[in-house]
């Protein structure tokens, strides 16, 4: 899967990116030469062009059927999902949806009652998806992503940030070496992304993460690995969300 969002959608962590990284790298979205080469690897690929805000794509080809890729599109909400989630019957009747329902259609109607009603905070909600996955989510009515991965890295899933400033993720680290030459790494784990509140670990939500030069195996820096601190904790004095606001501004 690919997903490549404008910085005005989801502003990556400057720690991702590599100093003096190749400075003749082609921009991810120009002239759609990321999902190009995305659609090179693989057979019968899907694109979804989102506008000034970016890009998805996805394949169904060599996949892992353990960890199945899922797509879904439900009023204006995009969402790719990879991987399987154990408690799903749960977690469909805790969102009050039909047995058809899967892991996909789950992580969209997360994101709506979060970002229509806001009663559970999103660390909460990621936290309830028990299984292995990695899933990003595009809402197009307010150009807000959500993204993340679970706490055992269950699922190949890599972010990076090209040379223009925009977010890119993959679950194919050759993408990623495309798009962002050194400035990329292994999505943290048990972690999420929100266009408002940035990166948050879902399973120390109230400390800070800190970003660590990554090295990869030949002795070079290629991006950063976020960690929980755990001497540096959050403020805690956030304010609750009413039920009339949107959340996706506010966390």
């Amino acid at each position: 899967m690919l997903a490549v969002f404008h910085k005005s959608v989801a502003e990556a962590p400057e720690a991702l990116r590599t100093p003096n990284t190749d400075s003749a790298s082609v921009p991810a979205l120009k002239d759609g030469f990321l999902p190009q080469f995305f659609a090179s690897l693989h057979s019968s690929p899907v694109t979804i062009n989102l506008g000034s805000s970016g890009v998805i794509a996805y394949s169904l080809d060599k996949q892992n059927p353990l960890l199945p890729r899922l797509f879904a599109v439900v009023d204006d909400i995009f969402c790719l999902f990879q991987g399987h989630v154990e408690n799903v019957a749960l977690l469909k009747q805790q969102y009050g949806l039909n047995k058809t329902a899967n892991e996909v259609s789950i992580v969209i109607e997360a994101y709506r009652t979060l970002r229509d009603r806001g009663p559970y905070p999103a660390d909460q909600v990621v936290r309830d998806l028990h299984g292995k996955f990695a899933f990003v989510l595009y809402d197009s009515s307010n150009k807000t992503a959500f993204l993340a991965a679970d706490a055992d890295e269950s699922v190949p899933f890599f972010w990076g940030v090209d040379c223009e400033g925009s977010l890119v993720l993959s679950d194919d680290e050759e993408t990623l070496k495309k798009g962002c030459g050194n400035s990329f790494a292994p999505f943290p784990k048990g972690c999420f992304f929100t266009t408002s509140g940035g990166l948050r670990s879902f399973e120390h939500p109230l400390n800070e993460l800190k970003a660590e030069p990554r090295v990869d195996s030949s002795g070079q820096v290629c991006g950063a690995t976020f960690k929980v601190d755990i001497d540096a904790k959050k403020e805690t004095g956030m304010p609750r969300v009413g039920s009339a606001a949107n959340w996706s501004t506010h966390y």
